[in-house]
């Protein structure tokens, strides 16, 4: 199997490229360069290659010539989006847009599955059937890889398992984790508007109290997860907003709140009574305050949930590349989302986790301004896609 010694003469290349994405970062459904780069070096090396897949995805498509792989076909795939937000790095490569940068190592992913496909269309002989490189939009959250999929992804790509890679930092440099079943949490926002009868402040009884229910209301949201989650699941319930009153009127009591946040799970049973009691609560606060209630739940990401064969597979893959110091056959499920769940839908897969060391900055994790993806495990990545195609289709 591949390794990341052979993956080395590479390293230059994925990490230039890994740079000048990374300087050039781009949001979601606006990844024009970045796919056209992409595109552009498929095609170079003799990947057949279709573009504008959910808006700005990419799909490259490799046949092997070993007649072991049989009709067999597996999809890898690398979000490509940036987030909205200010870099803080100071590297010689920063982003050169402002509010715009690479906080979540969306552009190790691209230059990992690059540096694999360049190999891959070098040593197509090493395995049989069918590799898609899947170049994936819009992953922070705008949908991406629901809109490829209503654009008919798997029906115009067909692929028998489909597997995603995801840099952790903290994990050790160069080791691949695999999660047994959940990997990430369902991503779901709530909103609660409570609505009552604004008043003078030194009046409060000739109105009703809004603030007063929200201050119940967000009192209540530990009670649901402490009193009423199996303490041996996991969820999360966090106010993220809160709107009422003017700053200049202290004097007078809002006639309206608007409170909004996030809900986490990892079991669509739980993520259902989340949803389910979120609003009996609201309009059960609503009662005893005599106002009213209007709850909105918004389900947005599912559960990250791995397949035990592919799993397997994978970790099979990480210590065939990278031995077995190197290869996790499990990591604790982490509470972010993550819309690979949306290609699970379809496909059987499994989603891995990269270690890229401890970071540079003491606040260099995902989502921070200090955030950089570590190059040097950039051979690691590209290693272990390259195993994981000779592992299903050798």
């Amino acid at each position: 199997m591949p390794s990341p010694d052979d993956l080395a003469p590479l390293a230059a290349q994925m990490t230039a490229w890994r740079r000048d994405f990374h300087r050039h970062p781009e949001l979601g459904f606006e990844e024009t360069r970045t796919a056209g780069i992409v595109a552009s070096l498929l095609r170079d090396w003799g990947i057949a290659v279709e573009e504008g897949i959910g808006t700005t995805g990419v799909v490259g498509t490799l046949t092997g010539t070993r007649a072991a792989g049989g009709n067999r076909a597996v999809a890898l795939r690398a979000d490509m989006d940036a987030l909205a937000m200010p870099e803080a790095t100071g590297a010689a490569y920063a982003s050169a847009t402002q509010g715009k940068m690479h906080a979540c190592g969306h552009d190790g992913h691209t230059a990992m599955l690059l540096g694999a496909a360049r190999w891959l269309a070098a040593n197509r002989d090493r395995f049989g059937g069918t590799v898609r490189f899947v170049f994936q939009p819009a992953e922070e959250g705008r949908g991406g890889a629901r809109r490829m999929v209503q654009e008919g992804l798997f029906d115009r790509f067909p692929a028998d398992a489909v597997y995603g890679m995801h840099n952790l930092p903290g994990l050790p440099l160069g080791t691949v984790a695999v999660p047994k079943g959940p990997v990430l949490a369902s991503s779901d926002t709530w909103e609660v508007a409570f609505r009552g009868a604004g008043i003078h402040g030194a009046r409060p009884h000739l109105g009703t109290d809004a603030p007063l229910a929200a201050a119940q209301f967000i009192a209540a949201l530990p009670m649901i997860v402490a009193r009423e989650i199996d303490p041996l699941q996991a969820a999360v319930l966090s106010v993220g907003h809160m709107a009422a009153g003017a700053r200049d009127a202290p004097n007078v009591i809002p006639a309206e709140v608007f409170l909004c946040g996030t809900a986490r799970a990892f079991t669509p049973q739980v993520r259902d009574h989340l949803e389910a009691r979120l609003a009996a609560v609201a309009h059960g606060v609503a009662a005893t305050c005599r106002v009213q209630a209007e709850p909105r739940y918004i389900r947005r990401i599912s559960p990250t949930i791995n397949r035990a064969e592919q799993a397997a597979i994978a970790v099979q893959a990480a210590r065939a590349a990278l031995g077995d110091a190197h290869a996790m056959d499990d990591h604790p499920p982490l509470t972010p989302g993550e819309d690979f769940s949306e290609f699970l839908a379809e496909r059987p897969g499994a989603f891995v986790w990269l270690g890229t060391g401890d970071p540079a900055h003491p606040e260099g994790f995902h989502h921070n301004p200090h955030f950089d993806f570590n190059d040097a495990a950039l051979a690691h990545g590209a290693a272990f896609w390259c195993s994981l195609v000779e592992t299903e289709l050798g």
